[in-house]
């Protein structure tokens, strides 16, 4: 029975590209997913390695789907290497403690991050601070540093002047990844510089609400130039934290974790224990008070959406 994976599903249909096919060449087998899926409660995922019997009718039915190595909700698709997590430096103006909500999610999954900071030619320069969202070139590299300290790879581009593409495809060389962040950040622009022909909707942003328009309606995977699959999906602007339980949120704050070993007590929610290391790190500046100030928040949350359930 041939394999391969799901690359796009839309209204009941799975497209299923055969594997060991050139990802820029072959056609899509379109499938639907046997009712055992329904019976059993199993969504088909765009990203799975899936098993499929073909039809008289040229079409196909996905039988089996194969262990999943991981599997995010929101975007919905599985078996992600590395999510690139995009934000623009402005229009919308970056959001740090969103950034970081995003962060915790991806961190739970356990996939590899890479940050990517749109719109670089829109900084101002230092001395031009008469509009007080607009970013500076000084602030974002004071926060470029704050991330890649904590350990994160960032690399900021412009679609416009076509910088930082061929650095985001290097990333990527071979893996399956997924764009994910708000909408209006330039998700999409980046794809239409990365993939030659692509020509994804983009649309202006809002001066009224400050985002952009949600200009991409459904997961897909596109292959790119090195082999790999990245796929485009829809942006969003809010997160709940349903997968992420109090006292795993501190693990999901990479520069937390060495430091948290020291605390006298283990489970340590960092509030009012005595001998806490990781608010001792924060009073000495090791780790950075937006950071635990944003952990902070993110507990409430989790504690708060525990008692309304």
């Amino acid at each position: 029975m041939p394999q391969g994976y799901i690359v796009k599903a839309l209204s009941g249909y799975y497209y299923v590209l055969p594997e060991e096919a050139d990802l820029r060449e072959a056609k899509t087998v379109t499938c639907r997913g046997r009712g055992v899926f329904k019976n059993r409660n199993i969504t088909p995922l765009v990203g799975d390695r899936v098993m499929y019997a073909e039809t008289e009718n040229g079409e196909g039915t996905v039988t089996e789907i194969l262990p999943r190595t991981s599997e995010l909700i929101r975007p919905p698709i599985a078996n992600v290497n590395v999510v690139v997590l995009v934000f623009s430096v402005t229009e919308p103006v970056l959001n740090l403690q969103l950034l970081d909500k995003f962060l915790v999610h991806i961190e739970n999954t356990g996939i590899d991050v890479l940050l990517c900071f749109t719109k670089s030619d829109l900084l101002t320069e230092d001395d031009d601070s008469s509009v007080p969202k607009e970013m500076t070139v000084a602030e974002l590299e004071r926060i470029t540093k704050l991330y890649e300290g904590i350990g994160y790879t960032v690399v900021k581009t412009s679609s416009k002047l076509q910088e930082g593409v061929e650095a985001i495809l290097h990333h990527l060389d071979g893996a399956v990844s997924v764009f994910a962040g708000q909408s209006g950040v330039g998700k999409s622009s980046l794809l239409n510089a990365m993939i030659s022909g692509l020509n994804l909707e983009t649309n202006a942003i809002s001066q009224r609400l400050g985002r952009g328009k949600h200009t991409t309606r459904h997961v897909e995977l596109l292959p790119l130039t090195n082999g790999g699959l990245v796929a485009d999906t829809p942006g969003f602007s809010q997160l709940d934290f349903m997968e992420v339980e109090a006292e795993g949120l501190s693990g999901c704050f990479k520069e937390f974790a060495a430091i948290a070993e020291g605390c006298r007590f283990r489970g340590c929610l960092h509030l009012h224990e005595p001998d806490c290391k990781v608010r001792d790190a924060v009073a000495e500046g090791v780790i950075a008070a937006s950071r635990f100030d944003h952990y902070l928040l993110f507990l409430t949350e989790i504690k708060d959406r525990k008692r309304r359930y």
